[in-house]
């Protein structure tokens, strides 16, 4: 790619980066915390300097520009030719990340080949408070307690994920359809899941610089949006940052969480198969080339 292509894609990166964490990044100077989006740094470990690198890609490689090779060179998992050229080196990346690589084009692969279950109505997030004193957010629960306990009680939970069940109360997990574990995952995971979907963005990440810059930052952008939606459908009151609740204890509520589960899905959808794609590109740099026998 010549520099006159990559270099206005990196600024555009940076940029849109730079946007998308803004606010966290104020909140982090002036040390104050936000119960919905602290989650995607918090949890999923994003550093925002690390979100604000641009990367091609694997497969793709940077012709030096007016200063040299591209900045690329100094980073960890990149090679450069005598001609100054940068690229991804997938070999030492597998070297490194190849256990990791097998597991989520495994994983997401799986996904791919299920049917979108729709019917969970977030009642994860109201299974980790259930029955409980404490609480994981510093927000009032907006039916109460005993009225958030009767929520729980009066619908059937099937959470298939194990990330958010391993989250429940002692009293929740035995109202749970399913039992996922670390070791069910491929097999339990399913498309229609606010959590499968946002974890678009952790795959993405651990394929580091093997993911183009667009691609990482949808991940990230479909996640916050998703999590702005698990809040919502959650027993807290969110009145505090001015959002709506989606009461998902009624049937417009129920109604409303599924129509936008249902588009979240879709965006997941197209953004799994592009992450697919690049687990395969990176596991075909792995296999020995073909052997060519000479015709006799």
């Amino acid at each position: 790619m010549p520099a006159a292509r990559w270099l206005p894609l990196l600024a555009a990166h940076e940029g849109r980066a730079d946007s998308l964490t803004a606010a966290h990044r104020a909140r982090r100077a002036a040390r104050e915390r936000h119960a919905i989006d602290d989650f995607l740094f918090d949890y999923y470990g994003t550093r925002p300097s690390v979100l604000r690198r641009w990367h091609p890609g694997v497969g793709i490689a940077l012709a030096p520009g007016p200063d040299g090779p591209a900045p690329h060179r100094q980073w960890r998992w990149y090679a450069t030719d005598a001609d100054g050229v940068v690229g991804v080196d997938a070999a030492a990346f597998l070297a490194d990340r190849a256990d990791s690589v097998r597991f989520i084009h495994r994983l997401l692969s799986s996904i791919a080949t299920r049917p979108a279950f729709t019917g969970c109505f977030g009642l994860h997030e109201w299974a980790m408070v259930y029955r409980q004193r404490d609480h994981r957010h510093p927000l009032p629960l907006r039916l109460g307690q005993a009225g958030t306990d009767a929520v729980v009680e009066a619908h059937q939970i099937r959470c298939t994920h194990f990330d958010a069940f391993r989250f429940f109360t002692p009293d929740a997990v035995g109202l749970n359809r399913l039992r996922p574990t670390r070791a069910s995952q491929v097999d339990l995971d399913q498309p229609g899941c606010l959590h499968a979907a946002m974890d678009c963005h952790k795959w993405a990440t651990k394929l580091g610089p093997a993911v183009p810059g667009d691609l990482a930052l949808d991940c990230f952008e479909l996640a916050r949006d998703i999590r702005l939606l698990d809040m919502q459908a959650s027993p807290y009151d969110l009145s505090s940052y001015g959002q709506p609740a989606v009461a998902i204890e009624t049937p417009e509520g129920r109604a409303e969480y599924v129509a936008r589960q249902r588009e979240f899905a879709q965006r997941a959808g197209q953004l799994r198969a592009r992450l697919i794609e690049v687990c395969a590109v990176l596991l075909a740099a792995a296999e020995p080339p073909a052997r060519v026998v000479a015709a006799p």
